[in-house]
């Protein structure tokens, strides 16, 4: 990341160095006591069948893009921590692995049917970049495209030190994108959303 780019909140509530490897341990040590991890991976193939285009924005070490590989999407995982880039790269040489921050997103190909932010990414963006962050993802989908995004909206759903982005003003930069919202539910389980829960996975429609 240059000197220009923007510091996004993760860099600043991450831990320093060492962040990364911490992070998918925390994962693949969920796995080994038999815990599902993959449940964003599922709710992206109840969406839309493989072999289609993915983009998971903001993909960390890559859990759900190599997950969404192995099923036969596929998969390009884009994210602004070297860090991240780098053990995703060592962990999966199959999916395509992209350092770049999302408000700044530009790749070669820009038709992905969906485009997937887990684990936080919208309150963890830079601050003041979540309309451009948006609109750059809206950029990189083909019409009828779809932006999915879970993120907390109170502090027990969100890492220390992180503040809330309200819902209300992530829908409100889908609109100017050109998105319209979809579905929304409570959980990646599905379970339904309520104004007074505190997680949100939102699936907004690209119309324009």
């Amino acid at each position: 990341m240059t000197e220009m780019e923007p510091r996004t909140r993760w860099s600043e509530v991450s831990g320093g160095p060492g962040a990364a490897t911490a992070y998918q341990q925390r994962f693949d040590d969920l796995a080994a006591k038999g815990m599902d991890i993959h449940g964003e991976a599922a709710f992206v193939a109840s969406l839309l069948a493989p072999p289609a285009r993915v983009l998971d924005a903001g993909c960390g070490t890559g859990r759900v893009a190599t997950q969404l590989t192995a099923l036969g999407y596929h998969c390009v995982g884009v994210d602004a921590d070297a860090a991240m880039i780098e053990v995703a790269e060592q962990r999966d040489p199959a999916t395509t692995w992209v350092r770049q921050d999302l408000s700044r997103l530009q790749l070669r190909s820009q038709a992905f049917e969906l485009a997937v932010l887990a684990g936080n990414v919208i309150p963890l963006l830079a601050p003041g970049t979540l309309l451009a962050a948006v609109q750059r993802l809206a950029a990189h989908l083909q019409p009828g495209g779809l932006l999915v995004a879970g993120f907390g909206l109170d502090a027990s759903h969100l890492p220390q030190g992180c503040p809330v982005t309200p819902l209300q003003d992530y829908d409100r930069a889908c609109t100017v994108a050109g998105l319209t919202p979809a579905h929304r539910f409570g959980t990646w389980g599905r379970e339904t959303w309520r104004p007074e829960s505190g997680y949100a996975v939102s699936v907004h429609l690209l119309t324009s």
